[in-house]
């Protein structure tokens, strides 16, 4: 892979597995240090493999705890990474997860916990990263933007869920969250846009592709017919956090192997 992101400092939260882990190798490939991070003591092992084979294919990362729904936790962690490697260039909001429930019997505790990490988390890594870049300021060698943000959204910005009310509720605030900030920063040069998945291969969702027949109903509705990959979301990143999508800001990019294209209507509904 041409070196895209050579000399350029990417955090991406969440990356000890799935998707993240995914992106965090797909930016080192293209020339990027990579920062993987993950949330608790009991991550660090997988945080530390991916690492590793980052590593093994020639190129730089390092792993990092951090709780992003905790503020005072990403105010240290940009702070440290700042000291260690000079600044940060990329940002990827990748951290979320789910506690699914009926809604009528979610309980708060459930709803807080997805909306910290998966909202309130972007939020705080997201402030940061902005701090960051403007203290900065502009590094014209190694990006034409002052920094860049990608914001890992999902088909459920737009697509409702049920029994998924807090995870689907904390990816619509994602997309406006992402558009109020790229409204914002955009006369900055600071570029934030988001990366919404589909149906990816991923331990979070494996009930719904590791039989066969969990397999065929997913397809269903994935008209491209296939399910996506870790990589294919890596892929989008590293285009979103190269030069070769400078003038793209505030846009949500579906890598959804067209799921978002309603396929219950492709024979007349």
């Amino acid at each position: 892979m041409e070196k895209k992101l050579k000399d350029q400092v990417a955090i991406v939260t969440g990356a000890s597995s799935g998707i993240g882990a995914g992106v965090a190798k797909k930016l080192a490939e293209a020339g990027a240090t990579v920062i993987v991070n993950h949330p608790v003591p009991s991550t660090q092992e997988a945080a530390d493999a991916v690492v590793a084979e980052i590593r093994a294919d020639g190129g730089q990362g390092i792993s990092y705890q951090c709780d992003v729904s905790k503020e005072e936790e990403v105010i240290r962690m940009f702070a440290d990474l700042a000291r260690q490697f000079g600044t940060v260039d990329i940002l990827v909001n990748n951290a979320g997860l789910q506690r699914d429930s009926p809604f009528n019997e979610m309980t708060l505790e459930q709803w807080n916990f997805v909306l910290g990490v998966n909202l309130t988390g972007q939020f705080l890594c997201a402030r940061e990263a902005i701090r960051e870049f403007l203290k900065r300021g502009p590094v014209p060698q190694r990006s034409s933007a002052l920094g860049k943000i990608i914001c890992m959204s999902s088909v459920h910005e737009v697509i409702p869920w049920a029994g998924h009310a807090n995870y689907a509720a904390s990816k619509g605030g994602i997309m406006l969250l992402m558009k109020s900030v790229a409204q914002e920063f955009a006369p900055k040069k600071i570029r934030v846009n988001s990366i919404c998945p589909g149906a990816i291969q991923t331990p979070i969702n494996r009930q719904a592709w590791d039989t066969p027949e969990a397999l065929q109903s997913l397809l269903t509705l994935i008209p491209y017919q296939r399910i996506g990959q870790p990589e294919d979301i890596g892929k989008a990143a590293v285009w979103l956090a190269s030069d070769d999508s400078d003038y793209i800001t505030g846009a949500s990019i579906f890598v959804d192997g067209g799921m978002t294209l309603y396929p219950g209507f492709s024979t007349n509904g």
